[in-house]
């Protein structure tokens, strides 16, 4: 008989310099049984300090706060604490913002008229070491694309030597596909897909996965 393993709870910690909003937050999730919200700042620096505790697994994320912006304290976590997944929850959608968090390679942008089930996808996505853009974001960073006239940059030896299996997995997490998803649809299993993420990460020598969708973009990969 298998032995039952509970499942995982995300724990999260939420950022916004305002109490109503937060309280929102919690109302919406309090009976989501995947995740839990156990620390809450009031600006970037007591988010950095939580952090600095240890046991966060997501951090959610305003973008204008006092002192530390959102933006910035994206850029600090994903290099101090690469293994904390970062969800911006915002009501700005401006392009030049939304390519500052690509940038700072956040797991996901959503705004803040988002409704209850579009923010359970986004932390059950991310959770599962997927990317989540909601579409009116993933429209602006599509429309930047194709305003864009640069060459590709020389980071073509970096995923020539990517197998036809790697590639196509690399384009379904630019399709923001989790791995449990991307398991089911090419009937593989999940840990099957980590290794071949993993090759990827080797090979490309890109870190994370919103890096990852960064260099096929800038390949035309997708």
């Amino acid at each position: 008989m298998e032995e039952f393993v509970a499942p995982n709870i995300t724990k999260i910690l939420i950022a916004d310099d305002h109490a109503m909003f937060i309280d929102g937050i919690k109302s919406l999730l309090r009976k989501f049984d995947k995740a839990e919200i156990v620390a809450e700042a009031h600006d970037g620096q007591e988010a950095l300090a939580i952090l600095k505790e240890g046991g966060i697994d997501l951090l959610i994320t305003d973008i204008n706060m006092p002192g530390i912006s959102g933006t910035e304290l994206t850029r600090i976590v994903k290099r101090d604490f690469p293994e904390v997944k970062v969800l911006v929850l915002t009501m700005y959608n401006d392009r030049e913002i939304i390519n500052e968090i690509l940038l700072a390679e956040a797991e996901g942008y959503i705004l803040k008229n988002t409704g209850k089930q579009e923010l359970i996808t986004a932390i059950n996505r991310l959770a599962d070491d997927g990317t989540y853009y909601s579409n009116e974001v993933m429209n602006i960073i599509l429309e930047n694309i194709k305003d864009s006239n640069k060459p590709p940059k020389q980071e073509n030896d970096r995923v020539k030597d990517l197998t036809p299996r790697e590639l196509e997995i690399l384009q379904l997490i630019c399709e923001e596909l989790s791995t449990a998803e991307i398991s089911q649809k090419l009937y593989i299993s999940p840990r099957t897909v980590e290794t071949h993420r993993k090759h990827i990460i080797q090979k490309t020598q890109v870190k994370t996965i919103v890096g990852l969708i960064k260099l096929a973009i800038e390949n035309k990969l997708v």
